[in-house]
């Protein structure tokens, strides 16, 4: 779209997504940041469209970073890094949700009810579903 993936490398240390690597990827950051303080010092607009033109500008700045993501190069060796790294933190994503879920219940067990968010439930879940038919794939692929 508007970026261009020279410009961005491969985020590996504090978290996902891209980080600029020229002056361009710096300048295309510090303009779109800008866009959107711009759009909150505008005394004329009301919240709710301050907030619309907040999203719209995210948004848009989401499909053209995840656009540039494929494009971006990775030898064998980031692939294998990235891999094990992804699994490292997905496991410690689930083991932090599988104690919220218990600490949920225990908490509301005390007041007589049996209680877990469904969102960490079907987050738990799903995640689950996903490495499962992964694996199948993965297997009957090989």
């Amino acid at each position: 779209m508007i970026a261009q993936p020279q410009w961005f490398q491969r985020r590996k240390y504090l978290g996902w997504g891209a980080c600029p690597k020229t002056w361009q990827g710096w300048l295309y950051l510090v303009i779109a940041v800008a866009i959107i303080a711009i759009i909150q010092l505008i005394p004329f607009l009301n919240t709710e469209t301050k907030i619309g033109l907040t999203i719209l500008i995210a948004v848009i700045m989401v499909i053209d970073i995840a656009s540039i993501m494929p494009k971006l190069s990775k030898d064998e060796r980031d692939k294998k890094h990235e891999a094990i790294a992804e699994r490292n933190a997905l496991w410690a994503i689930l083991l932090v949700l599988v104690i919220g879920v218990s600490y949920q219940v225990a908490s509301n067990s005390v007041n007589g009810r049996i209680y877990a968010d469904p969102f960490v439930i079907a987050a738990i879940i799903i995640g689950l579903l996903v490495k499962s038919i992964s694996n199948l794939y993965l297997d009957k692929k090989d």
